[in-house]
């Protein structure tokens, strides 16, 4: 297993602990998309932390073009859901959150070429963090869509957000109501390698 070592003065190199690779792989291959919630609000200090795992995230020329708006007051959650269930074209009653209580809605700064690219990784770096502790997610889309919207760029302004940001997706954000399903399969090929 790969280890961290730390330069302690001159050339003497000390040991300080082990990289745990394996850990963060196992993360990575156990994390699934949540599409069934339990009603439980998650703990500000926990979604805090999944915060600031997206503030984070790498950034092109590491200018942090993105922001994340939180939402977990009750009005506000159920207004999005409607309205990203008229963007879907699903039938009344449906809800493309799954029923999660929060969310994380990333956006970008419209002028930023990077900014689905940015807003990606921010993206990634929530629902990992989630499931590190404990707390399932999805992605969702249209944010893009919702923050086109008269609505969408009144609520930014009344955030104090002037200038013009792009939805990149949510993050909904709740505790799993059952188990994840497994992992499906890799499909191959889908690595190439050129030496």
């Amino acid at each position: 297993m790969p280890v961290l070592f730390k330069r302690t003065g001159g050339n003497s190199i000390k040991f300080e602990e082990e990289l745990k690779l394996d850990s963060i792989l196992e993360q990575i291959k156990s994390r699934r998309s949540i599409r069934k919630y339990k009603a439980d609000m998650v703990p500000q200090e926990i979604i805090d932390q999944i915060i600031e795992a997206g503030l984070y995230a790498p950034s092109g020329k590491g200018q942090q073009n993105t922001i994340i708006l939180q939402v977990t007051d009750t009005v506000l959650r159920n207004k999005i859901v409607e309205m990203n269930r008229e963007i879907g074209g699903w039938e009344e009653g449906f809800d493309p959150f799954y029923g999660a209580p929060a969310m994380l809605i990333v956006l970008a700064k419209k002028d930023w070429p990077n900014r689905v690219y940015d807003g990606s990784v921010v993206m990634e770096n929530l629902m990992l963090a989630a499931h590190a502790l404990g707390i399932g997610s999805c992605w969702i889309h249209r944010a893009k869509e919702e923050f086109e919207t008269a609505w969408g760029k009144e609520l930014l302004k009344s955030l104090g957000i002037e200038e013009e940001y792009e939805g990149i997706g949510h993050c909904a954000l709740g505790y799993a109501d059952g188990e994840p399903v497994q992992a499906a399969a890799r499909k191959e090929p889908r690595v190439f390698c050129i030496k």
